[in-house]
């Protein structure tokens, strides 16, 4: 890195597959003779790649927009441009020009490959490392550049990885096709589309070369996975190719529609040791009259029969899950029933959200609307409920003896370390404090389990 190369520092938002994009662009960023910084206040270009599922995700991108805007307009540093990236100019296109006057551009999802173009452009030069110089004669550069959003990453996009050292996602598809009646992801991410097993492997063998130990499958929906391409792949066929790839240790799958989630897929879990025993099962609701108004795929009983299913196929499987609470229609009664479904259920790891009235959607013209306040209470019940859950499944866990992936040093008294364990996932779910050893960031290594809490474990270290 030389003083030379314009910096540009990059602030992801949202959910992985957000991520893994911002990843494609550092890597072509700084492929491209940029350096990519973490610091904001050494950047002359300041990147945001944006959220707009959801209204807080939304306030959230925006604030952080304006929050970086700050080192440009204060003039303490070497800021100069402001780009906005993703979700957000994806779905409301040129709507944020005047909105928000400090971004100088906004590119939609299928500009992702091309981001390195736009940054030689927005600073006046075929190469960085020269500010633009304003010529009259020539037309201004447009401010929104926003197509459809047909951009798939592929094995050929390499990626500046910024999870703990031994992790890595896995982008196997982008869009979803479910059209669940609240979620606004197919109007902004398009049609689902899956990449090849191939392509996958391919990626899947260079973050192995790179020190990878933990696979994480994404996508919007990962039970859909292959149904767009030719010969129809499933997800156990990929998991099974997965599973072939040296110096992986650990694959996980998040994101599995109920409805979608077959006994192939179940069985492939049970007979590969590399796939770990956990499963992020979205199911949204536990009220069949509420499901039906998400126009969710399955009722009450088939969310039952599936976690049945998984937790026989799959013994000692970890099953996280979120629920929505505050959908229009949700009576008292509707949410007793969620609250109930929850207590029979005994998720291992569950999130639960508001309802949030996104436009565009069909969910927004439904009546029957709760207060805010009605629907924070529900959700303090319901994760009220959940820690009791968590703490006593964490305490069955006392005494046994878990492999852990280590993320780093700890900040707890005593606890030197931290990782996780094949039941928790990273960023959503507890962690496991260690305790003994001197491991490295991204080493596995074997614990026995001393304590825990309502969601993370404490662990001695037995073997390295």
């Amino acid at each position: 890195m030389t003083d030379s190369k314009q910096k540009v520092h990059i602030v992801s938002l949202g959910c992985p597959k957000n991520q893994v994009d911002s990843e494609v662009m550092a890597a072509i960023l700084a492929d491209g003779g940029y350096a990519v910084t973490d610091r904001p206040e050494e950047a002359a270009v300041i990147l945001v790649n944006t959220c707009a599922f959801i209204l807080p995700a939304k306030e959230e991108s925006i604030e952080e927009i304006l929050r970086m805007a700050a080192w440009k307009r204060d003039g303490g540093g070497p800021c100069s441009h402001l780009v906005v990236t993703g979700c957000l100019p994806q779905r409301y296109e040129k709507d944020l020009e005047e909105t928000l006057p400090e971004v100088d551009l906004f590119l939609g999802i299928a500009e992702i490959p091309n981001i390195g173009r736009h940054l030689n452009r927005l600073l006046g030069s075929p190469r960085p490392g020269r500010r633009r110089t304003e010529d009259p004669g020539k037309r201004p550069l447009p401010r929104s550049v926003i197509g459809k959003p047909t951009f798939l990453m592929n094995s050929g996009h390499r990626r500046l990885l910024s999870t703990p050292a031994g992790s890595a996602y896995l982008k196997i598809a982008d869009g979803c096709s479910n059209r669940c009646s609240y979620c606004a992801i197919p109007s902004i991410r398009g049609e689902a589309r899956s990449r090849t097993i191939d392509d996958i492997v391919g990626e899947s063998e260079s973050l192995a070369a790179r020190g990878v130990r933990e696979l994480i499958l994404t996508a919007q929906d990962t039970t859909l996975y292959g149904q767009d391409l030719k010969g129809r792949p499933t997800l156990g066929r990929l998991l099974k190719a997965l599973a072939g790839v040296g110096g992986i240790a650990w694959i996980r799958v998040l994101y599995a529609y109920p409805a979608h989630l077959t006994e192939d897929m179940l069985e492939t879990m049970a007979q590969e040791e590399k796939i770990c025993r956990y499963l992020d099962i979205p199911v949204q609701h536990g009220d069949d009259a509420v499901l039906r108004a998400m126009r969710r795929q399955g009722d009450r009983r088939l969310i039952r029969d599936v976690v049945e299913k998984a937790r026989r196929i799959v013994p000692g499987v970890a099953l996280r899950s979120s629920l929505i609470v505050g959908f229009p229609g949700e009576t008292a009664r509707r949410f007793e029933n969620l609250l109930s479904f929850v207590r029979e259920i005994r998720f291992d790891h569950l999130g639960v959200f508001t309802y949030s009235r996104e436009e565009g959607t069909a969910a927004s013209a439904l009546p029957s609307r709760i207060s805010a306040g009605e629907k924070e209470r529900r959700r303090h019940v319901l994760m009220e409920e959940q820690a009791g859950i968590s703490r006593e499944i964490n305490n069955a866990l006392l005494g046994t003896r878990q492999e852990v992936l280590v993320e780093g040093t700890g900040d707890l008294a005593g606890y030197a370390h931290v990782g996780r364990c094949r039941r928790q996932a990273p960023e959503i779910d507890g962690v496991t404090y260690l305790k003994g050893g001197t491991p490295q960031a991204g080493e596995l290594v074997r614990c026995r389990i001393t304590a825990a809490d309502d969601y993370d474990l404490f662990a001695e270290i037995i073997q390295q």
